[in-house]
């Protein structure tokens, strides 16, 4: 991975609908993004880089682009945009940044779309968290300054509880599935949320965490029994586009043998776009176990959500089938 580059050009653009065209210099701001810019403010996608290679290759479809066509903030040169992930921390001057997603969803294609019948910045480009502001030019060096490879599982973690979302006791669920995630998958917690025992905030929650492009697993924790606010199922299933049964009925197999209580469970696990989503218990040590026991069919659950992997039987030295049988002699 390429841990220096330069900014080749900046951008930005006073009105939303319009493209952003490239300036002298801009500033960035803590917690908003690039000063001036229609796209800037609160969130997540606070600004997008894109690396100027990716420019060269539509221009050699024979677009004539400026920077800032695709909506890009910051081009830049040099910089090993495509293998960064989320959680990678970026200097430029005084200013640091953190990757929070990996390209966007196109709900209404561009121009550039239609003429070459794709676009770069769904796939090659990403959005950044600005940390420390400072003002960028052309010229200017980019730093990884901590760097996550592109290859690293990323998870987010949602703690479903009225008490730890109103401060009443602390979340103990969340902090031992990161350091399970961390230790058993070499996985990044991306993102760690707590919410409220509401079926809307559960459901907000995970859109929220499957629109930041890069999420592979998402984990919730807490309210899947069979209590009157133990809505985490339903609100699953408003998000989910496909059910994986296989692990819940895993997970609930597993915690038979240890309680009878594993019956009341109604843990549900499924797929959205690439990310897999999958309800664990609220205790800490009920959470860890049910994850463990499906543990060992993630990274290959990853594999497949990112279009990685190749034939199961292949993955697992088993070939295609026995070998043809040989004549007698």
């Amino acid at each position: 991975m390429s841990a220096r580059g330069r900014v080749l050009a900046v951008c930005l653009s006073e009105k939303k609908g319009t493209a952003k065209q490239a300036t002298a210099e801009v500033e960035l701001v803590a917690g908003h993004g690039v000063e001036g810019d229609a796209h800037a403010g609160p969130g997540h996608r606070q600004l997008s880089v894109l690396d100027v290679a990716a420019i060269e290759e539509m221009r050699s479809q024979g677009l004539e682009l400026e920077f800032g066509a695709f909506g890009e903030n910051i081009v830049t040169e040099g910089l090993a945009v495509d293998a960064l992930g989320l959680g990678s921390e970026v200097a430029i001057g005084e200013a640091r940044l953190v990757v929070t997603q990996i390209g966007k969803t196109c709900h209404d294609p561009c121009a550039i779309f239609h003429t070459v019948g794709y676009c770069i910045m769904p796939e090659r480009g990403i959005f950044l968290e600005v940390q420390a502001g400072g003002q960028v030019r052309p010229g200017d060096e980019v730093r990884v300054v901590a760097p996550i490879d592109r290859s690293t599982i990323q998870v987010a973690i949602v703690t479903v509880s009225d008490r730890a979302h109103r401060g009443e006791r602390e979340d103990a669920s969340g902090p031992a599935l990161r350091e399970y995630v961390e230790a058993e998958l070499g996985a990044h917690v991306a993102l760690e949320r707590v919410v409220p025992d509401d079926h809307e905030a559960i459901v907000e929650a995970l859109r929220d965490a499957v629109a930041r492009r890069g999420i592979d697993l998402v984990l919730t924790t807490g309210r899947s029994g069979c209590g009157p606010r133990d809505v985490t199922p339903e609100a699953t299933r408003a998000v989910i586009e496909r059910e994986v049964p296989g692990l819940a009925e895993r997970m609930r197999a597993q915690s038979l043998l240890k309680t009878p209580h594993a019956m009341l469970s109604r843990t549900v696990a499924g797929l959205v776009g690439r990310s897999l989503i999958i309800n664990l218990p609220g205790s800490p040590k009920g959470a860890v176990e049910n994850l463990e026991a499906v543990r060992e069919a993630l990274p290959h659950a990853v594999e497949l959500l990112r279009g990685e992997a190749v034939d199961c039987g292949k993955a697992e030295g088993k070939g295609e089938g026995p070998p043809p049988a040989t004549a007698a002699p």
